[in-house]
Parts: C-alpha cells; sequence; structure tokens
C-alpha cells in the first residue's frame, strides 16, 4: 500500500454496522481495510461507466429536453429495442 492518509467519514448506524459485521465475520482485517475495498470498488464502478459526473448531467438534461416518449408502455420500448438489436445483427 503506498502513502496512507487518514480522514474522517461519518456512516449512518446502519452503514457501521454492516462495516463492523464484515470486519468481525473476517471477511477484512479492520474497517480501514473494509472501507478501503468499498472505494476501490466505487472507483472501479465509475471508472467502468467512463463517464464523468458533467457528462451524466448532460445525458439527463438530453433526455429531460427530448420531451416525452412516443412508447406508449415498456411493452414498445422492449419492442423497439429488440428491432433495433435485430437490425444491427444484420449489419444495418
Amino acid at each position: 500500500m503506498g502513502t496512507v492518509e487518514k480522514i474522517t467519514i461519518a456512516l449512518t448506524a446502519e452503514q457501521a454496522g454492516f462495516v463492523r459485521s464484515a470486519v468481525e465475520a473476517g471477511e477484512y482485517a479492520s474497517t480501514s481495510e473494509a472501507i478501503r475495498e468499498a472505494v476501490r470498488e466505487w472507483k472501479e464502478r465509475r471508472d467502468l461507466l467512463g463517464y464523468t459526473v458533467e457528462e451524466l448531467r448532460a445525458l439527463v438534461q438530453q433526455g429531460l429536453d427530448s420531451g416525452p416518449s412516443a412508447r406508449l408502455s415498456m411493452a414498445d420500448v422492449k419492442a423497439e429495442a429488440r428491432r433495433r438489436l435485430e437490425t444491427a445483427k444484420r449489419g444495418g
């Protein structure tokens, strides 16, 4: 492990209990180790998505600006997604 910086965080009682339980069960050697793992997973998930917060906000705004959907139901949405998938599979 590289340089370590000590910070203080506030967790809800439920979150703190969850962390302590994981340590008591032997999943982690310490609460610090558990929190470091959680932060690593959080970073990996954010990196995997590949979007910055600003990009996500812009995408949400695009959705809001586009107005109501022309599709009336979830079945319509799924049918359109299947149609697009089939079109993509055929190369066009």
